[in-house]
């Protein structure tokens, strides 16, 4: 099941001499770029090159340790406290309450975003992830796969224009990776998708290819 249409939403994210240090030589080098909506970007490269960490910063979960990443909405700019609001973020390290339902899970986030229509958005997330029969399975009860794909019903719960997925396809078979994509597909209209991955499976789906490099960001389309 695809997610129903929304109006595009004008989204952008510029980065500005932007990079992070979690210790000598591990993070993200420095870098520079602009991308803009509507449309899906893939950022790729060698493992700690600083996808995730780029995603992360993004979408307002981590702070720079130097330069500026700039988030718009409809000209508008979106303080990192308030990136939740707009961007839907799914990273492997996402966890979720094992005690607790799918469902519940998901109600659980929705309340904390302050969503309104819950119910309504929680069952659009889980046909569009092929999750209905397992909404009020516990989560220690699911496989990694469906575990993967809960995060995914997390990232588009509120029909986020700005959607981060990092590492989507991880854990998904082949009926998995068919939700990833008809998720770009549809989500590609609507905003800015940024996919962290070196799976050329999920390449394929990008509009564009960044890659980073040792010494920063590169474009070699």
């Amino acid at each position: 099941m695809s997610v129903p249409a929304i109006p595009a939403i004008d989204v952008s994210v510029t980065a500005t001499g932007l990079g992070h240090r979690f210790a000598p030589g591990r993070g993200l080098e420095s870098l520079d770029f602009a991308l803009a909506g509507p449309g899906v970007v893939a950022v790729t490269g060698m493992n700690g090159s600083g996808k995730s960490t780029l995603l992360r910063i993004v979408a307002g979960l981590l702070r720079p340790t130097r330069g500026s990443c700039e988030v718009r909405a409809e000209g508008r700019a979106i303080d990192p406290p308030q990136r939740r609001t707009i961007a839907g973020f799914a990273a492997p390290e996402l966890a979720f309450y094992d005690e607790m339902s799918v469902e519940e899970n998901l109600l659980f986030a929705a309340a904390a975003r302050g969503a309104g229509a819950a119910q309504e958005a929680i069952a659009t997330a889980l046909a569009a992830t092929g999750l209905e029969a397992r909404a009020k399975d516990r989560i220690a009860a699911l496989s990694s796969g469906l575990r993967q794909r809960v995060r995914l019903a997390f990232a588009i719960l509120h029909r986020p224009a700005l959607l981060l997925l990092d590492e989507p396809g991880s854990h998904l078979d082949g009926p998995g990776r068919e939700i990833v994509e008809r998720i770009v597909d549809d989500f590609r209209h609507q905003g800015l998708v940024l996919l962290a991955t070196n799976d050329e499976r999920e390449l394929r789906l990008a509009d564009r290819r960044i890659e980073l490099r040792s010494r920063g960001l590169g474009d070699p389309a």
